[in-house]
């Protein structure tokens, strides 16, 4: 799979204060690390930034640059900081992170993906927002790659994201996006998938997520998934996502097809494991404890 990792992240708050102070000694060290990690991207979330966007991401991506050679994912909602990053890159082909299918994203964004021949992360967010179940993204993403089309550019600049969002909040939407993937799969598109991984553990416990985000890169690997937007400082997720534990996604897929599991019979990481299969499965109602259980 294509790594990109997500830790140099507005969200961290010693990110945050490192973007603050435009302390380029922080973001460089985290920079070095994650590619020494194995990342093959690298995520560069400013957010918003409503009053200084274009400076920042100029500022981030020339901090960045000096010292690792990774391409670039530009992750902010300020069109003009996304530009301010496309001028300011000189290593690589930079990816715009990302573009939902709303005309006023279209209308900014589109634009900036031709003049500068760059991909772009297609987000299956609609003008109606969060799409229900695995049928709606399909119909979103067709309709993207009709609009695509229509502006002169084809599906190999599109990075598909479905969406992922938290099992602790909307634990029906999880198998959604396992569903669309398996449909996506059957389609034989020329876009790449990614997704925000992470956010399937979004509001869980700090010590819970790790598990949650293995098992759900598992169970999106099987059905295609290429790319994924990750933690680059956790190694078993990196090992998975590397075809390195063959094991435990051989164990996944027998607990994803429904097959009763003599939990007994396994290790403590192989039960959390199906365990967690259950839960993202929605099998299981979501609780903090259900490793517990």
């Amino acid at each position: 799979m294509i790594l990109i990792g997500e830790n140099i992240n507005v969200m961290s708050k010693k990110v945050a204060r490192a973007f603050k102070e435009r302390d380029k000694k922080t973001i460089q060290e985290m920079a070095v690390a994650l590619a020494e990690a194995g990342m093959d991207y690298l995520d560069l979330n400013i957010g918003p930034a409503r009053k200084e966007g274009p400076e920042l991401m100029r500022w981030v991506v020339e901090t960045v640059q000096e010292v690792v050679d990774l391409p670039l994912f530009l992750d902010t909602t300020n069109v003009e900081a996304i530009r301010a990053g496309l001028e300011a890159n000189k290593k690589g082909t930079p990816v715009i992170n990302s573009i939902s299918y709303r005309p006023d994203r279209i209308e900014a964004l589109f634009p900036l993906v031709k003049e500068f021949d760059v991909p772009f992360v297609a987000l299956l967010l609609g003008a109606e927002g969060i799409p229900r179940d695995a049928n709606e993204r399909g119909m979103i993403l067709a309709e993207f790659t009709a609009k695509a089309e229509e502006e002169g550019i084809s599906q190999e600049r599109m990075w598909v994201d479905p969406i992922i969002l938290p099992v602790s909040a909307q634990q029906d939407q999880v198998k959604e996006v396992v569903e669309f993937m398996r449909m996506f799969q059957e389609l034989g598109m020329s876009c790449k998938s990614t997704c925000g991984l992470s956010n399937v553990s979004n509001g869980t416990p700090k010590e819970l997520r790790p598990i949650l985000n293995r098992t759900y890169l598992i169970m999106l690997k099987r059905y295609g998934m290429q790319s994924a937007i990750v933690d680059g400082f956790d190694k078993e997720l990196i090992e998975i996502a590397r075809g390195k534990r063959e094991d435990l996604e051989q164990l996944v897929y027998r607990a994803m097809d429904g097959e009763e599991i003599d939990l007994s019979q396994l290790s403590e990481e192989e039960a959390n494991y199906v365990k967690t299969v259950n839960v993202l499965m929605g099998r299981t109602l979501y609780s903090h404890s259900w490793l517990r259980v």
